[in-house]
């Protein structure tokens, strides 16, 4: 049995997925004629509440433009140490867009409005301008965390006392929701900005949404072309993504159950320390405590008995999703617990 635990971005679309790819209508979406992917654009407009969204070949992509659409090279981000566009995008603000980013040791990939108007820079020449708050919810490195709501109202806040944008990294926003029970446009209201994932929980094989004013998402359609995000007959791309927007967004509360149940039964091993109020979502990432074995190891005695995960330094990262049911997560436990139980 193979049940892979490295990252929610492994799944396939599914029979039903496929079928309605092959049937999809296409047309040049450079033109703007590609009904599928319009069709996409004005659903995922409708559930993250925005005026216009954008399809985007990639989570990275989205990220990079929305920083472009927002500042101007010389600009500093505001944003939390562990996040994606600081660790896992190649520097790509720099190279991309010409900014800097001023981040916060924060906690469970989260910051407090009180740190970040501690961030914001005077108005002095010898500075650069506070132009973006950056905030990425669920928080991947933090294990899944979840960035509190009550602080997001109070970063709204701040941004609109000091004339700055506020933008989010709602990769797995989806899988917030599900948490929460709260409807993502409520989640993205206090954004100016926001972009979510297809390509993982929900199971597309690629594709990101960037959402926003009509204004910003003109500002950002032109970085795509920059960027070389331009997409001939996406449709057949798009397809996946309404199928997944319209049937895979529910299910996501049972990734999240089995990765609860999946760090529950860690925690009882000794060889593995975690942080259980931070698995809020669906990932797991557990330290391996002890002297005699490292992540490495661990992840290569597990990958012999047909259970992948993530060696990350000397943590561990496990992530479920469409494709590992209960059946798989069992597997796993039974042979966490068979090859771990007793260290």
């Amino acid at each position: 049995m193979l049940v892979d635990l490295r990252s929610d971005t492994l799944t396939k679309p599914s029979p039903e997925m496929r079928r309605i790819m092959a049937e999809a209508e296409v047309g040049d979406d450079v033109f703007g004629e590609d009904p599928t992917v319009n069709r996409l654009q004005e659903l995922a407009a409708e559930i993250l509440g925005k005026e216009m969204a954008l399809f985007m070949p990639s989570g990275t992509m989205a990220n990079q433009a929305a920083i472009g659409a927002h500042t101007q090279p010389g600009d500093e981000v505001i944003c939390e140490a562990s996040c994606h566009i600081r660790n896992f995008e190649c520097g790509s603000p720099a190279a991309l867009s010409g900014v800097t980013l001023n981040y916060i040791e924060g906690r469970r990939g989260s910051f407090t409005a009180g740190e970040a108007r501690a961030r914001l820079r005077p108005d002095n020449s010898h500075y650069p301008i506070s132009r973006l708050i950056w905030v990425e919810n669920s928080s991947n490195r933090a294990g899944g965390a979840i960035f509190p709501q009550s602080e997001i109202l109070r970063l709204r806040q701040l941004a609109d006392e000091n004339g700055i944008a506020l933008h989010l990294d709602g990769a797995r926003i989806w899988n917030v929701s599900a948490a929460l029970g709260i409807a993502e446009k409520e989640l993205a209201a206090p954004f100016d900005s926001v972009n979510a994932c297809l390509s993982k929980g929900l199971g597309c094989p690629v594709g990101s949404l960037t959402a926003g004013s009509r204004d910003f998402i003109k500002k950002v359609h032109r970085l795509r072309k920059r960027f070389g995000g331009g997409m001939r007959q996406a449709g057949i791309l798009a397809a996946a993504g309404i199928y997944a927007l319209t049937h895979h967004r529910e299910r996501l509360k049972e990734d999240n159950a089995r990765a609860r149940r999946l760090a529950e039964t860690m925690a009882e091993i000794p060889l593995f320390s975690i942080d259980l109020e931070a698995v809020q979502t669906n990932i797991v990432i557990v330290q391996v405590s002890s002297d005699k074995i490292n992540a490495p190891e661990v992840s290569e005695m597990l990958r012999k008995e047909g259970v992948l995960c993530l060696p990350m330094g000397n943590t561990i990262r496990m992530v479920t999703h469409l494709d590992v049911d209960d059946h798989g997560i069992d597997y796993a436990i039974q042979t966490l617990q068979r090859l771990f139980g007793s260290l």
